[in-house]
């Protein structure tokens, strides 16, 4: 059996609007003669879904969680056969909470799935926690909001830390720019109880601090860096205690309308994309308070990298974006002894002058000719890990 990905899922929106979103499946089987090539694709339900976050890797169970931010719509895959894949079931709103948005795998094999916002008297209010089955049937629940709480806060995604019986949200607004994104929210695991609600600090920049995107787990088990979209990279202390903090250990240059993005985590190393340089940067993280650049990958100047996850072996990452990226998805090679990034030239279709593979040129298995615009990508599970 192989011991790597055979196959990459891409969470894919139709840019024409009469036709269906999809999640469409590659071949990136490392020995085989079809990298690369497209194996099939599966539409959902419904229009103008907006596929976005998909989970950030193949859960063991091989269902994995997308949601489509438009309508609040999630659906469940079941990608135990990637040549067959199927949508077992979907939900919106659950329990008054609306818009999920992130997943978030538990030592019980539930998930726990962040929503934006929450329905009552009043209108819109901060959302939530959500656990779930893996079959989407809520297990419990647990509002961001509440006395002292900005109403505008929204919940974005987030971590979980076992170890410490900890869950870290980030809370920036899909919509609009809140003030209230600055802050994050700590949670107690074990009951889901929202134990503090703080606002990053910003740097010399004046706002490093606003629009909190993604907190990562780093090898320890313990230690949290969180991203925000404005560019900052935070470093969480005291996330046991009872007064949590965090305080900013690097930033990127900012790239008027776009925003740094998805990280992720591989050993010593923190990826993330940096659309000001048009890049994927390698950050050696050993000592996580002073996070120092190994490596980073070009692309074009009207590339806007945004989405990236990385394969189960820790050698491959997939990246898709926005403007120059809208329709096209690349790979990045990654040494995880050196933290060195390089574009992967195997990667692309027959007789293309770059690599990746373009999603506007395409007659779908599923019908139609739509351009694929892809956002959440994940790699498949290698078997052999069972």
């Amino acid at each position: 059996m192989s011991a790597d990905a055979t196959h990459l899922y891409l969470w894919t929106a139709s840019d024409d609007k009469t036709q269906p979103d999809f999640l469409a499946v590659l071949d990136v089987t490392e020995r085989g003669d079809r990298y690369g090539r497209l194996v099939t694709t599966l539409p959902v339900p419904g229009r103008e879904n907006v596929p976005h976050h998909t989970e950030h890797e193949m859960p063991a169970d091989r269902q994995l969680f997308a949601n489509g931010f438009g309508t609040g719509q999630t659906f469940i895959f079941d990608l135990a056969d990637a040549t067959r894949p199927r949508i077992t079931h979907q939900f919106g709103d659950l329990e008054g909470y609306s818009h999920p948005h992130s997943f978030l795998r538990l030592p019980n094999g539930n998930v726990l799935a962040t929503f934006q916002m929450r329905h009552d008297a009043t209108g819109m209010t901060p959302g939530g926690l959500v656990e779930l089955t893996p079959a989407g049937v809520p297990v419990r629940s647990s509002a961001a909001g509440g006395p002292g709480i900005d109403p505008e806060l929204r919940v974005y995604s987030g971590a979980i830390v076992t170890s410490l019986d900890r869950v870290v949200t980030t809370t920036t607004d899909m919509d609009k720019d809140y003030k209230a994104s600055r802050n994050l929210q700590v949670w107690r695991l074990s009951d889901l109880k929202l134990l503090s609600t703080f606002a990053l600090p910003d740097g010399p920049a004046g706002d490093e601090g606003l629009l909190t995107a993604e907190p990562r787990l780093l090898g320890d088990g313990k230690t949290v860096l969180v991203s925000t979209f404005n560019c900052g990279l935070y470093l969480m202390e005291n996330l046991g205690g009872d007064a949590p903090s965090a305080r900013m250990v690097a930033s990127f240059p900012k790239k008027k309308g776009t925003n740094c993005a998805i990280p992720v985590i591989a050993g010593k190393y923190y990826l993330v994309t940096v659309p000001a340089w048009s890049a994927v940067v390698s950050l050696d993280i050993s000592d996580p308070s002073k996070p120092r650049e190994v490596s980073r990958v070009s692309l074009g100047a009207n590339d806007v990298p945004h989405w990236i996850s990385i394969s189960p072996d820790q050698r491959r990452v997939v990246v898709t974006g926005y403007e120059g990226m809208q329709h096209r998805v690349v790979i990045a090679r990654f040494d995880p002894a050196t933290g060195a990034l390089a574009w992967d030239e195997r990667f692309r279709e027959e007789g293309a002058a770059a690599p990746g593979f373009r999603m506007d040129d395409k007659t779908w298995p599923h019908g139609g000719t739509a351009k694929g615009i892809p956002h959440g990508a994940v790699f498949s599970r290698p078997l052999a890990s069972n």
